[in-house]
This record gives structure tokens, sequence and C-alpha cells, in this order.
């Protein structure tokens, strides 16, 4: 199950507009919040007072907060690694270490008796660190990770590093964050945030709804927190839309006993967010009704692990609608190209209804009708497609 989450700049608006966003977040399935402690000026008192309030706010709407900290922080609040009662005063409830502490120190925090949760910078502390913590003993529900964001354009981390990493923490049983960009204007964060605030710098300039979805097709990546504040309606209700697993009916009534066939395996493979992988299409304009019934109403699309590298393909569709006629429809063009959609005509009357899309260009033989084209940005999430994962055609948004 992916969370979502929000961030907050206390240092740059005032608490009654950011308790506002959160409760707009909240109305959408939010329930996380990143947000800076040291960044805070004023007096210790002054400080926590702020963020008992935040606190207290945010708990109002069913949402927990991670409170950045380093090693000035705590010492200026009067708190220790061995002693986090200060915390447990303003109802704290993640603790984000921004800095190094040491391995004894990380363990007596993830020890302390209040439920305070630890979250642990991904992008900076290795991997290693964090399996040396599990591997003490530690109940892994308090330990947390989750990456940077990255204000300056080109700064952001790299996406086979993004990989890597999350592939050595997922295993521990640990929740990964990770940072997505608001592309909504006028957004704001920490020093001067003009360009977002992703993780990922390939990702930056994406639409938010697509980072979500390639976030969540790594498989890796649990919690998926907008960087900048403050996103827009629009930009919530998309993201949580795009996370959330769909379990739609077949459209026709004689389709459900052919995917009942497959419904051991479906249960164990396409249920969740990780495993269905939405991707938006541009479908073309002589699309017929029975190709757009197949492209975006029919469901599990599903390849089983022997496609080839030149398509992935999807076959129930041909034993749904094997008595449909798909009428043979040339293109203009002797190939088919990368991210092209076909679907098999009449002319190969065996495979028609066959759903494919071309990972490597083609040749146009005639047995294939061009029904869709997918971009290069949503390419990406189609390049994270595995064996047993469900496809969701989605229609490009107008």
């Amino acid at each position: 199950m992916i969370t979502l989450g929000v961030s907050v700049y206390p240092d740059i608006r005032p608490l009654d507009e950011i308790a506002a966003y959160l409760r707009r977040a909240g109305s959408f399935g939010y329930k996380r919040i990143f947000t800076s402690m040291f960044s805070v000026e004023g007096t210790p008192d002054e400080v926590l007072a702020y963020f008992r309030d935040l606190d207290a706010a945010a708990h109002e709407v069913g949402m927990e907060v991670a409170l950045d900290v380093n090693p000035e922080c705590l010492a200026r609040l009067g708190a220790t690694p061995q002693d986090l009662s200060v915390f447990k005063g303003i109802e704290a409830d993640i603790l984000r270490m921004d800095g190094a502490y040491g391995e004894d120190d990380n363990y007596a925090m993830l020890c302390n008796p209040y439920g305070i949760k630890i979250e642990y910078n991904a992008s900076a502390l290795e991997p290693a660190a964090i399996e040396s913590l599990v591997a003490r003993g530690v109940d892994k529900a308090r330990i947390l990770a989750c990456h940077n964001f990255y204000p300056q354009r080109y700064t952001g981390f790299r996406w086979d590093r993004f990989q890597e990493v999350n592939a050595r923490l997922a295993p521990l049983g640990i929740r990964v964050g990770a940072f997505i960009a608001s592309q909504a204007p006028g957004t704001h964060g920490v020093w001067d945030a003009s360009c977002g605030l992703p993780t990922v710098e390939r990702l930056r300039d994406y639409p938010a709804d697509l980072q979500a979805r390639i976030m969540a097709a790594t498989g890796h990546v649990t919690d998926i927190l907008f960087g900048n504040a403050y996103a827009s309606d629009e930009e919530l209700e998309a993201v949580a839309q795009a996370v959330t697993p769909v379990h739609p009916e077949p459209p026709r009534e004689e389709a459900r006993g052919v995917v009942a066939q497959f419904e051991e395996f479906l249960a164990t493979t396409c249920k969740t967010a990780a495993a269905q992988k939405k991707v938006r299409v541009e479908p073309l304009y002589d699309i017929s009704e029975v190709e757009r019934e197949i492209l975006f109403d029919f469901y599990p699309h599903i390849d089983f692990g022997d496609s080839s590298e030149w398509i992935w393909r999807t076959r129930i569709e041909r034993q749904v609608y094997a008595s449909e006629t798909i009428a043979p429809r040339r293109h203009v063009g002797e190939r088919f190209d990368r991210g092209d959609v076909v679907i098999v005509n009449d002319n190969y009357k065996h495979y028609a209804g066959e759903v494919q899309v071309v990972l490597e260009p083609i040749v146009d033989d005639g047995t294939r009708n061009l029904v869709a084209r997918i971009d290069a940005q949503e390419m990406d999430v189609f390049d994270l497609v595995g064996d047993g994962d469900a496809v969701i055609f989605l229609p490009v948004r107008g």
C-alpha cells in the first residue's frame, strides 16, 4: 500500500495557511507530512510550541508528521539520541535524520520508549548502515528511509542509483520514500526553490501523476511525497488516483469466464499498485469502437512472461473478441516504431484482438492496426512492466 504525503514550510508560510493545505490533502487520502524543524527560528520554547500546533493540526486530519532534524537542532532543543522526551511532549510522529549520528546513537533513537519512528536519508546514508540496524533486531516498523529532494535543476538523484539503493532497502521490509514535484504555478520550498523539489532529476518536469505512476511502478517506493508546496487540488487528486489499485470488471459477460481461468494467477500478481502499470496513451482518431473497448475497457492486459524484445503482447483479449470483426487498417509508413500500440486485425484471425506495444521498430505487414501511441515520458512507466504485471491504458488528459 502506497502512502502519500506533502511538504510544508513553516519558515515561509503561516500556520493557518498550512493547516488549510493539510485539510485539502487529507481529503484526498494523504497521510504524511514532511517539514523542517531546524529551519524555524526562535527560542527552543517557541519552536516547540509551533510544532506542537502543527502536529495537532496534522493529527486532526489523520496525518503524521516527519520533522527534519540534525544534531545541532537536537542539542538546541535539549534532546539527545538517548533522550527524545522533548519530542514526545509535542506528540511528534517521526524524526527525519538530516546528518550523521553513528550506529550506536541511531540504535538508541530507534529504541526510544515513545514509539517515535526514525527516518533515515536514503540518498546519503549507505544501505549497509540501515541493514546493520535491522540486523540488531530493532522493530522494523520504527525504521523509515526517505530520499532527499533537490531544489537546483540538474542536481537530482540519478535514476540508476535511485533504483540500486531502493533495491537494497526494500527487501529489509522497511518503508522507502521519495519526493515528486508539483508543476503548479507559484510553488515554494527551501532555498527559494522554483524548479520543483523532486528526488529524481529526470522526473523533475514530468506531470505529477506520471511521476507518481513511475515511482509506484518500481515496486520499491512505498511513500510518495510532494516536495514543493502547494500542490494543486487537481494534482493531489490525480496522484491519489494514480497509485490506487483498480479492480474493474471485464466489459462483457462472456469475458468473465475467460478471465476466471486466470484468476489464481491474477490473484498473486497484478492486484497491487506496483503491479498495475497505468500508462497514458494518445488514441488515434479512427480507432473503432471495438478497438476502443479492447484498449480502454478490457482488464487485465497482461503478459505471461514470453514476449520478445520487439513487442510486449497480451493475449486474453483474442479469446474474448474472437467473434468480433477487426477490419484491417493501414497506416502511413512501412513500420511501427517504439511506443506504438497496435491490435492484431482480421488478416491474422487466430490472433485478432491481441494488444501489443512496440518496443523496437517492426515491419507493418498488414496484420496489425495502429490504435494509439505512448510518448517518451509515458514509456518510462512501460519500461518498468514486468512479467505478470497488469497494464492499464488511460487516455491522455484533455
